[in-house]
Formats: C-alpha cells, sequence, structure tokens
C-alpha cells in the first residue's frame, strides 16, 4: 500500500495548483484503494464564520448525484406520510420516530419534516443537530412540499455549512464517475456557493480551492481559472 500511495502523490505538484479539469482528472488518477472513493471539494472562504451575517450554508443538487443510495426520513402524519412513501422516502412517521431516535436509533442519511411536526422534532434537536440530520427551513427539509423534498435528496441534493476555519466541505461524487460527471458537479456547487456569499464578505471571496478523494492527496486548484465573479 505504501509504494501505492506514494506514486498517488507523485502524480501531483504540491506546489502547482491545476485548472478544475485538471485536479478533477488528477483525482481520478491518483485514487489507490480498492473501494469507490468519495470525490470532495474543499473551499476556503473569505469570511469571517463567527459573525452572525457572514455564515455560509445552503444546499444544491448535483446534476449527476452522489453516486450514494440515501436514506431519507420524513417527520409527516395523515396525507403527508402518503405522501412521502409515494415520493420513495425510506422511512416514514411521527411520535413512533421521535421516541426510536430519543432512544439512539440513527439509521439514516436525511431527515425532512412538515412545519407541523417541527414543536416535537425540536426536542431532538441535542441528537440530531450535531450530526447535520436536523431539518432545516433553509435548506428545504422543513416543508409541506414532501414530494419535491425527497425527490431533490434521492436525486443527489446536498448541503454545505462553512467551519470555523470558513472552509466549506461538499462530496461532488465518486471516483468511478468519468471526468465531466465530477466536472459538471464541482461547478454545479461552486456556483452555489458563490451566490451564497454574505453581502458583509469582503476582499477575495473563494481564497482557495482544493479536490480530494477519500484516501487521496489533495489537489489545488487555481481559483483565478474559474473566471470573474468568484
Amino acid at each position: 500500500m505504501g509504494k501505492k500511495i506514494k506514486a498517488a502523490k507523485e502524480k501531483i505538484e504540491r506546489v502547482k495548483e491545476y485548472s478544475l479539469e485538471e485536479a478533477v482528472s488528477l483525482v481520478k488518477q491518483s485514487s489507490y484503494t480498492m473501494f469507490d472513493e468519495t470525490v470532495d471539494l474543499a473551499v476556503n472562504l473569505g469570511i469571517d464564520p463567527r459573525k452572525s451575517d457572514q455564515m455560509v450554508k445552503g444546499s444544491v443538487v448535483l446534476p449527476h448525484g452522489i453516486g450514494k443510495k440515501v436514506r431519507v426520513l420524513v417527520f409527516a402524519k395523515g396525507e403527508k406520510e402518503k405522501e412521502a412513501i409515494d415520493a420513495g422516502a425510506d422511512i416514514v412517521g411521527a411520535e413512533d420516530l421521535i421516541e426510536k431516535i430519543s432512544k439512539g436509533w440513527l439509521d439514516f442519511d436525511k431527515a425532512v419534516a412538515t412545519p407541523d411536526m417541527m414543536g416535537l422534532v425540536g426536542k431532538l434537536g441535542k441528537i440530531l443537530g450535531p450530526r447535520g440530520l436536523m431539518p432545516n427551513p433553509k435548506l428545504g427539509t422543513v416543508t409541506f412540499d414532501i414530494s419535491r423534498a425527497v425527490g431533490e435528496i434521492k436525486a443527489g441534493k446536498v448541503e454545505y455549512k462553512a467551519e470555523k476555519a470558513g472552509i466549506v466541505h461538499v462530496p461532488i461524487g465518486r471516483v468511478s464517475f468519468d471526468t465531466k460527471k465530477l466536472l459538471d458537479n464541482a461547478k454545479t456547487v461552486i456556483e452555489s456557493i458563490v451566490k451564497a456569499k454574505p453581502a458583509t464578505s469582503k476582499g477575495k471571496y473563494l481564497k482557495k480551492l482544493s479536490i480530494s478523494s477519500t484516501m487521496g492527496p489533495g489537489i489545488a486548484v487555481d481559483v483565478a481559472s474559474l473566471g470573474k465573479g468568484v
């Protein structure tokens, strides 16, 4: 394995910044494991996330998905429960699910809730919040339009939020994806992050950008090559 890691790293010049297309191509070439690694986009933003008016978070539907089956849970009752099932939700319920989760069950990837359920779902904040599983109206996961919410998640909707250091991490697919699909997904995420730029953010917004696979080395992207508006 040591030789494979060395060979992967030798494909990349540490001090060089590549175009987005070159970086995507290299991330595929530098993958050395036997499993289909996730490809991750990391963006260092010119913001101060300690200030509430400079927090960057959002969601976007990737044109080619993320190459992973996403287990969607929906908190809903009555007609909305049936709508969730028809839309392809994996788990649907109300008080029964809230009790189950409060006891430690977390066998799902994303959660959606109708607004009328949030009074009960809010009690799970300390469990769901730290894991990024809490439904959020700003991210479209607290809504009466259950069909759309579930459909978007199943189609490849990803969420992002700047960490304390102002860095955003977003999965953009798998190493097995062809270069064009990864490139399309990366551009879609970058465009979404640019649109989410806070009005109070001054100076350079996209400071650094890199792409890597789960176990592979980070590949720096030349931000200037992305064009204007970033």
